[in-house]
């Protein structure tokens, strides 16, 4: 179980680490804010001029330090010049963001009490602190003079896109959502996330698109969650993209940084048809 998460935490690592820095990238501006007693650091992009404009809340996965690599201005670089204020705020334990990190806690479960109490663990934070942390990072965003806070979208890869979709089932103003991969790597060997999941989807009144690459850790998201969203009749749309191209970009998250041109048109039209 423990090269497993090793595993986890390598393959999330690549948004990070996947490519080269995006030469054409917007500045970005580091923000602290402030969920629960924690204070987090994010990264504030902006296009030029006074707004206000649409903005996008980036999740990033569970690499302990998603602003070590090209993630967070790759991202930016796709949306900022579509018009976009994107922030990528870092949850608490990442990054330079105060707070326990998430994987630590997992793998001192696994070892003190079991995978099964480690399994409702990972389950327990993602719906709780974690999510306390996007929607802090949502509060941020809605009050900037340059937001229109009745435009506001969320996305994420790998956890990420598990903060994507509950952060779309939260309610709490998102108007769409991107999740990509949202739980593969852990898929087959967690039922607790399975089900937490199937339940958000369930809950669903924004749209959300659910995409994953053709060589995915699992594609039961894709047709578990799509399936699910169908037959309760909810604005889920899942999408498995071809294998073509490099192989890294046909895994999990589309290698990072390094396969967002895979996608990256597909968003931002999805988003466009969607916000008012």
């Amino acid at each position: 179980m423990k090269h497993g998460l090793q595993q986890f935490a390598a393959l999330s690592l690549g948004l990070t680490l996947a490519a080269t820095a995006h030469s054409g990238a917007p500045p970005a501006k580091k923000i602290t804010f402030q969920s629960d007693e924690n204070s987090l650091v994010g990264y504030l992009y902006q296009p030029e001029g006074e707004g206000p404009w649409p903005a996008m809340i980036w999740n990033h996965g569970s690499e302990e330090n998603p602003g070590a690599g090209p993630q967070f201005n790759t991202i930016a670089s796709v949306f900022v010049p579509a018009g976009y204020v994107v922030f990528a705020p870092q949850r608490r334990g990442h990054g330079e963001s105060r707070g326990t990190y998430i994987v630590d806690r997992i793998k001192m479960t696994i070892q003190m009490l079991g995978k099964n109490e480690a399994d409702r663990l990972t389950v327990k934070l993602l719906e709780s602190e974690q999510l306390d942390d996007q929607l802090a990072a949502l509060a941020y965003v809605q009050h900037l003079p340059f937001v229109d806070p009745q435009r506001i979208v969320a996305a994420g890869c790998s956890f990420g896109g598990i903060q994507a979709l509950l952060g779309a089932e939260s309610r709490m103003g998102y108007r769409a959502a991107i999740s990509i991969s949202p739980g593969a790597l852990m898929w087959d060997r967690n039922e607790y996330l399975r089900d937490r999941l199937v339940k958000a989807v369930g809950r669903l009144n924004v749209p959300v698109l659910l995409i994953q690459p053709a060589k995915d850790a699992s594609l039961g998201p894709s047709s578990v969650l799509g399936s699910t969203a169908l037959r309760a009749g909810k604005p889920l749309t899942a999408k498995v993209y071809p294998a073509a191209g490099p192989s890294k970009e046909q895994e999990h998250c589309f290698g990072g940084a390094s396969g967002m041109h895979v996608w990256a048109e597909d968003a931002k039209a999805f988003f466009q048809a969607n916000l008012p």
